[in-house]
């Protein structure tokens, strides 16, 4: 709890002193993460089992996967490193200090078509680079640093936390039978990731738009002579399909933006990718710009096109889409991380706190997150909660901020401790007086609007 609704930076001491313990031993909450007493593998595999039970039987539990920077300046800080800035310009590549954790989001719809979903951290794992030896040091250092960045590769990491997600999954009541369908990005759409996929798992990922795709080989060419082709003909390369007259434009509905939109794609089922492997029978999916205005009287712009790869090829054409668009929401994630819940700002050095101290920080977002479905159902509309500012009575929201969820929860754990039994929007009219009225601090709307 403290890790949610404290104020300031979220430090270990920092949740000490939300909670009331600032005065008492604080050697024992450090040594719950440096001592390795803390398994949040077990926090997570609560959160994922109670996603997992808000869906029906016949539901795949869609995951999104994708590494993030968390940026630190400590020198000395285990896994920090100079790495590239995401948020440097396309002209100018800059390069920061910064630690980089993996992390997996499970898709929480609101229905069974299409429709929004909200996304629930399920996975967390730090993902470091093993220092660099100097010039001079000895050869058999070397080879321990080359098989350790072997080993430290972020398609393998991603590899390993979906086995280790479909062997969860096997072990769930009923889990054997469930699809399990990640959404990744360009990173992870590799050979590493997809030839090291478990059984009954599904893959969608971007792919390059000059990929060198290539058709079933022929049933004639598999009774000659010699070994049989895994490969037949060159199949047009995404972005060739995308311009190809000849093919027709597919239209297809999903919910993007708060509404449906319609996207059109065009497709080509089966077909086979080197990087993939001949195990693997592909489909893919070309989606076209999607129309946008800046403003009601400009021009009408284009996004740039999509091009997507699933392993599955009889998978509907609306769930790949749909799946996909879902997949934004962990980007989502990581911004209230980041922005909202302070991870990574914790002052700890020792390594196992360096990956537990976030990874507990997320548990505990993801268990807010997961309550709210279940406090407020689907559409996720709190019913009670705290007046909003004038200023924004005539907002309509689709459905609740992290913001709000932790203001709410503040209000819910310290409202009745400062007298505050019910919260309603009417307020008494001051009567006017001609002398201006003296500011009268109000300590109950500072705490629990704070960061509103």
């Amino acid at each position: 709890m403290s890790s949610l609704v404290g104020f300031g930076r979220r430090t270990v001491s920092g949740m000490l002193m939300t909670s009331g313990r600032q005065f008492e031993d604080w050697t024992a909450n450090y040594r719950l993460f440096s001592h390795r007493r803390c398994d949040t593998g077990t926090l997570f595999d609560v959160v994922r089992g109670g996603v997992v039970n808000q869906l029906s039987e016949k539901t795949p539990l869609v995951v999104a996967m994708d590494d993030s920077l968390f940026r630190k300046t400590g020198k000395k800080t285990s896994g920090v490193a100079f790495r590239r800035d995401p948020l440097s310009p396309a002209f100018n590549l800059n390069f920061v200090r910064g630690q980089r954790f993996l992390q997996v989001s499970a898709a929480l719809p609101s229905g069974e078509r299409s429709c929004p979903a909200r996304m629930i951290p399920i996975d967390f794992c730090h993902c470091p680079t093993p220092k660099k030896p100097g010039k001079k040091a000895p050869e058999q250092i070397w080879k321990q640093y080359r098989r350790e960045k072997k080993e430290a590769n972020i398609s393998l990491k991603g590899v390993e936390r979906f086995c280790a997600l479909r062997k969860n999954l096997n072990n769930d009541h009923g889990g054997k039978n469930r699809m399990l369908i990640g959404t990744v990005d360009g990173t992870f759409t590799n050979s590493t990731v997809l030839k090291g996929l478990p059984k009954n798992t599904v893959l969608i990922g971007r792919i390059r738009k000059d990929a060198k795709l290539y058709f079933l080989p022929r049933p004639e060419a598999e009774g000659t002579r010699g070994r049989k082709p895994s490969y037949g003909k060159r199949a047009p390369t995404p972005e060739a399909l995308r311009k190809d007259q000849s093919v027709s434009w597919r239209a297809v509905t999903a919910f993007a933006t708060g509404k449906q939109h319609t996207f059109y794609l065009k497709t080509i089922t089966p077909i086979r990718w080197r990087t993939a492997g001949a195990q693997h029978n592909l489909r893919l999916v070309v989606i076209r710009p999607l129309a946008y205005r800046l403003t009601k009287n400009s021009r009408v712009l284009y996004r740039q096109p999509a091009y997507l790869i699933c392993t599955d090829p009889q998978l509907p054409l609306e769930q790949i889409v749909q799946f996909y668009i879902w997949r934004w929401e962990i980007e989502v994630n990581f911004r209230d991380e980041k922005s909202i819940l302070g991870v990574g700002q914790a002052q700890v050095r020792n390594p196992e706190s360096v990956e537990r101290v976030p990874a507990f920080i997320i548990a505990a977002y993801g268990m807010m997150l997961l309550a709210t479905r279940r406090a407020f159902g689907a559409g996720e509309h709190i019913t009670d909660s705290l007046p909003k500012a004038k200023w924004r009575q005539n907002e309509k929201t689709k459905r609740a901020s992290t913001q709000q969820l932790i203001n709410h929860l503040r209000a819910e754990l310290w409202g009745k401790a400062m007298g505050l039994d019910n919260f309603s929007g009417f307020i008494d009219q001051a009567i006017l007086d001609t002398k201006p009225e003296k500011l009268r601090p109000h300590l109950q709307s500072a705490v629990l609007y704070a960061h509103a």
